[in-house]
């Protein structure tokens, strides 16, 4: 199975340049879904932020989709992103947008440029979360599932090789948290996605298993026990 995330011997930093997590190693396959999962304030973000080159990677070695995290340039954290989908707990939502505007905001700044293949793309992806009647409407209009489904919708455009989902049902009732997951879980499934989603809801780990990377006091353990180092 080819890798879409290969961390060795990584340091991860919070914002303020403090290491959070030390000395870590981390591969993800093509098509694999794991959690990330430990207290809050653990390093899980600073994980996530670290792997979209939000921040820097300083120490070790590390690649995600191809680029190298440690010589990425500014040209190339465009790129990398155009290959990743990132989901949040917040959906970051544009309030003064319609939905399809949400979306073909997003692929503008990502390099689009032909209108009839943006219109066929927005159509595509809200379809597959279920929302393509919703195209016109207002986030305002929505409820907090069906804004994540937007959300996701707007993850998927650029058909990327790997989701990074950061408390993606935080924010929503345990049914509603159930349907984004068994969305999340197909969407992976259908388009062989890696996916890494942090969270701290146990439940939903027991409703939809998968490999766990525990975060604790400073390492990855993975859920067989044996620490990622």
């Amino acid at each position: 199975m080819p890798s879409i995330v290969k961390l060795n011997n990584a340091d991860i930093r919070q914002a303020d340049g403090s290491i959070i997590l030390q000395n870590i190693n981390l591969n993800i396959g093509e098509g694999e879904f794991t959690y990330l999962i430990g207290k809050t304030g653990s390093g899980k973000s600073s994980l996530l932020k670290t792997l979209y080159a939000a921040l820097p990677l300083e120490h070790g070695s590390g690649e995600v989709s191809g680029f190298d995290l440690r010589n990425i340039t500014r040209r190339n954290v465009h790129e990398l992103r155009r290959k990743l989908g990132i989901v949040f707990q917040d959906f970051n939502l544009l309030t003064d947008r319609n939905v399809q505007e949400n979306l073909l905001f997003v692929l503008r700044a990502t390099g689009w440029d032909d209108p009839a293949a943006m219109d066929k793309r927005v159509g595509e992806v809200l379809s597959e979360v279920g929302l393509a009647s919703k195209r016109l409407s207002m986030p305002f209009e929505l409820s907090g599932g069906e804004q994540q489904r937007i959300v996701i919708a707007r993850a998927l455009l650029n058909k990327p090789l790997l989701l990074l989902a950061d408390e993606p049902t935080g924010n929503l009732d345990p049914e509603t948290s159930d349907d984004i997951l068994t969305l999340m879980r197909n969407l992976a499934k259908q388009h062989n996605t890696a996916v890494l989603c942090a969270t701290h809801d146990y439940r939903i780990l027991q409703n939809f298993p998968a490999r766990i990377i525990r975060v604790i006091s400073g390492k990855l353990i993975d859920d067989e026990g044996a620490a990622l180092r």
